[in-house]
């Protein structure tokens, strides 16, 4: 499997988040709630450095409620602040302002002490591409400033956005790709709508969300497709599935790619209830 990794771009947006830095007091790092680790981009911490940061699982309520408390806990044992939000609804963004504020009080109180004038707190929103960041920008200011897509270079001009009087944004200064060589990673970022679909096949990423979902929440397969196990050969499940949902060719054969795409779309609109793909008692134990 060959994924393109697009280190020009990788490259361009390193130098301007380095160059960036400089200009706020913290970062607030996007992610999706569903895969926290998987949508992160592996430069991040060598990138963003002694920074102080905020991460935000984006997405919270596709993703298991119970799995999002156990990664909240995984950053803040590695002393990182995590909220999570749902910016498409705007639930949890109140609390954006209040976690930055409490992880910048020192700095601020060393500002006060000095006789500096208190002013807005200044941050930067990184993230991967398709994981919200122009829609979470925008439910801030209550406006479309933002332009929503995952194409990159729609920002020319740096600029700072106001989000009341306590909270000034820079522009996402570029786009930082997803690095994975890790299969598994690849096919989470698929299922999740992060990647397109065409770099992977999506046959392949239905077998990996059947064999996912047996392994972790086999009720939910059940409830929807009346299947308890999936065998080895997985065509059967496919058969199966394909029959009850319609996915009939002429002559009455099942069409494999239309029976993957509705596994896949099941998925990604919540029909099989909030899933976690990223385990975190799995990357404890790493």
């Amino acid at each position: 499997m060959t994924i393109q990794w697009f280190p020009g771009h990788m490259a361009k947006a390193r130098r301007q988040v380095t160059e960036k830095l400089k200009l706020v007091d913290i970062v607030i790092e996007l992610v999706d709630a569903r895969i926290p680790l998987s949508s992160r981009n592996p430069m991040i911490e060598e990138i963003i450095g002694e920074k102080p940061r905020l991460v935000l699982l984006n997405k919270a309520d596709m993703a298991d409620p119970a799995k999002t408390k156990q990664w909240i806990h995984y950053f803040e044992e590695q002393g990182i602040m995590a909220l999570a939000v749902n910016a498409q609804a705007g639930k949890g963004l109140q609390a954006i302002v209040s976690g930055a504020k409490e992880i910048l009080k020192a700095k601020f109180d060393r500002m006060k002490s000095r006789g500096m004038r208190p002013r807005a707190i200044r941050a930067m929103i990184v993230g991967i591409p398709n994981v919200g960041k122009s829609t979470l920008i925008n439910r801030l200011v209550k406006k479309n400033i933002a332009k929503t897509g995952n194409t990159p270079g729609v920002t020319k001009a740096q600029q700072w956005i106001k989000v009341g009087k306590e909270l000034e944004l820079l522009d996402t200064p570029g786009i930082l790709w997803p690095k994975f060589e890790d299969q598994e990673v690849g096919y989470k970022l698929a299922l999740t709508g992060a990647i397109k679909d065409t770099i992977l096949n999506l046959q392949d990423i239905a077998v990996y969300a059947l064999r996912f979902l047996e392994a972790t929440y086999p009720d939910r397969l059940e409830s929807r497709y009346g299947i308890k196990e999936i065998p080895e050969d997985v065509v059967e499940s496919f058969n199966h599935i394909g029959a009850r949902r319609g996915c009939l060719m002429a002559g009455g054969e099942i069409n494999y790619d239309k029976t993957a795409e509705v596994i896949v779309r099941d998925i990604r609109n919540v029909q099989l209830g909030p899933i976690t793909f990223d385990r975190v008692e799995v990357k404890v134990e790493d």
